[in-house]
């Protein structure tokens, strides 16, 4: 069949089932390739082939569709357009611009609305990396362009190409995204024209040279995950809670503070009003380390719980995608997938109408290969051209009723490396962020051992490990002061609540609002730890001579020590030393009024 035919393949509708229209007799068409449905021209999927059968899935409401209706194929993959416009940008989960679609179709999304992915129109200030005679290979650079202040854009031959030689190169100046700028030709003696845009199917990962080992951690600015339970850069993470223990909140000031380059969010199905409060938030900040706008770093794929089913399938792997394209220009991108489990969702919706078999709970058989293929995209990379870039990805799973043993949550326990538990006690007593610190893990922590002892202290894992300790000496002591009370405890497991609530309130829990709390460094993070060790080092020796708790707590030394996270600001931490010889004098007035 020749490229002319396959373009103009069409089918006829024989049944419609909500989002999965079934047309029969041999179409055609091939698997995974994109077609319009319909008068209206919806964007579908082929999900299905069987003989005289044909199964698509749309990505639009199919209302109004009837059979008899005809389906055009367009011989492509469904793809999204990579090039310079996709930062400060808000799609929907087929990479269409929500703006753009506004300005045609007003403030509701028409079906079968046609607009550019990325505006065709608009002359970008390129300048052109390659000349004449220069030999290239698949993701060598061959223009940059300033996307936004923040981020330089790196246009690339596409990492399906092989290697060729530049014939002719334009000059710098203004191009629009779809201008020839380079030809190339390849041994064989055929050339083609690169733009400063590429076309990539959003199903394939984007092919790499390598993949390391992890070694540096994203760091976020949140206590409890920085120093308790770090995350990589390229590493995978879930945020599992019920309704209301701030999933969203937690994945909002990782993408305000963590230290990624690049932050794509994709809010998965749900509310609107969340999407509303990122776009919101996101638009007014600066990011602390470029002084430029938040949003100069950020692309939001917005696909609310009311729009159709089937393209919030789409938007994740169009989300992880894009985040590919730039951690090829070597960025570390970070991707925020708010939720992991309406994705799921949509998936046993589907699923459903396709009248497969369910597994448990009524998901497909096929949700742990599927969770696992999208965290599996994860990574810290070598890219083809050389150069060095990550995508960390971190999902939000909201389980139905907080139940942590439901099918989304344990899936996704078996693919991801760090899991921050997030508990409804904990949201209730109002101690937010509400990670509760035993049942959440890491696994990072042994590779990145090595970062932290040359880069904050050689003492930060020590510290570390002496907190994780006495916080699970407290739960273990709580259940003997539910059943009889805390006075009959000895002196010294008084003083192991009273550190352990010295680490709660003082360093766990976290004032997002706060000016100087909201994102806190990791030297201060580590001379909080300290001060709060000393202070338990120097009380321990207190009670080992004998006085008792209730001495120790005549004095507001405690409370000075919690009140740290807001006295001290983030750039004076020379302030640390005075709280030192606090101590110190807390310790000799003990011990003068007593000894």
């Amino acid at each position: 069949m020749t490229e002319g035919q396959s373009m103009s393949n069409t089918g006829i509708i024989y049944g419609v089932n909500g989002p999965v229209i079934y047309l029969k007799g041999d179409s055609g068409f091939k698997i995974s390739e994109m077609v319009y449905v319909g008068p209206e021209n919806l964007v579908g999927e082929i999900i299905g082939l069987k003989k005289g059968m044909t199964t698509v899935q749309v990505f639009e409401e199919t209302t109004g569709l009837k059979p008899g209706d005809t389906v055009t194929g367009t011989g492509d993959a469904i793809s999204v357009l990579l090039g310079p416009g996709i930062i400060h940008n808000i799609f929907d989960g087929i990479q269409r611009p929500l703006e753009e679609i506004a300005k045609a179709s007003g403030k509701y999304i028409s079906r079968g609305v046609s607009v550019d992915s990325l505006d065709t129109q608009k002359k970008w200030n390129t300048h052109i990396t390659v000349k004449e005679g220069d030999m290239v290979g698949p993701g060598s650079i061959i223009a940059e362009t300033q996307e936004t202040d923040s981020i330089l854009h790196k246009s690339m031959v596409p990492p399906n190409l092989t290697e060729a030689t530049v014939i002719h190169a334009a000059a710098d100046g203004e191009y629009t995204i779809l201008e020839p700028i380079v030809t190339i030709q390849f041994a064989d003696g055929t050339t083609r024209d690169l733009a400063l845009a590429q076309k990539w199917p959003i199903r394939i990962p984007r092919p790499t040279h390598q993949r390391f080992p992890a070694s540096v951690p994203l760091v976020t600015g949140q206590r409890i995950l920085d120093t308790l339970f770090p995350i990589a850069k390229g590493g995978t993470a879930a945020v599992p809670g019920g309704f209301g223990t701030g999933k969203t909140m937690t994945q909002h000031q990782i993408a305000k503070w963590s230290d990624a380059d690049i932050i794509i969010y994709i809010g998965c199905g749900e509310r609107g009003n969340e999407m509303t409060q990122v776009l919101e938030d996101f638009s007014k900040l600066i990011d602390p380390k470029s002084g430029n706008l938040m949003m100069d770093r950020t692309t939001l794929i917005a696909n609310t719980s009311n729009m159709p089913v089937a393209a919030r399938e789409a938007s994740i792997y169009t989300g992880v995608t894009l985040a590919e394209y730039y951690r090829d220009m070597g960025y570390d991108v970070a991707i925020m997938a708010d939720s992991t489990s309406r994705w799921a969702e949509a998936l046993r919706e589907l699923s459903g109408r396709l009248e497969e078999m369910p597994a448990e709970e009524g998901f497909p058989a096929y949700l742990a290969s599927k969770l696992s293929a999208f965290y599996e995209r994860a990574g810290m990379m070598q890219n083809l051209n050389g150069t060095e870039g990550s995508v960390s990805i971190i999902g939000a799973v909201s389980p139905q009723g907080g139940d942590f043993s439901e099918p989304v949550t344990q899936n996704t326990k078996r693919f991801v490396r760090c899991f921050w538990g997030l508990d409804k006690a904990l949201a209730y007593a109002r101690h937010f962020p509400a990670i509760h610190w035993l049942t959440s893990y890491s696994e990072y922590l042994e590779d990145l051992t090595p970062w932290y002892r040359e880069h904050v202290s050689p003492k930060f894992v020590a510290d570390r490990n002496q907190l994780m300790a006495i916080l699970n000496q407290e739960s273990s002591l709580m259940e003997i002061v539910k059943l009889i009370g805390s006075d009959v405890l000895p002196d010294d497991q008084k003083l192991t609540l009273e550190i352990a609530r010295v680490i709660r309130l003082g360093f766990l829990q976290q004032n997002a609002f706060h000016q100087e709390d909201t994102c806190v460094p990791m030297e201060k993070q580590f001379k909080m730890m300290e001060i709060i060790l000393y202070l338990y080092e120097k009380c321990r020796a207190l009670i080992n001579r004998g006085m008792p708790v209730s001495v120790l707590k005549e004095d507001n030394i405690f409370e000075r020590i919690i009140s740290i996270k807001y006295d001290v600001p983030n750039n004076e931490l020379d302030r640390f030393e005075q709280y030192h010889k606090d101590i110190d004098t807390f310790y000799d007035k003990v011990m003068e009024k007593n000894g």
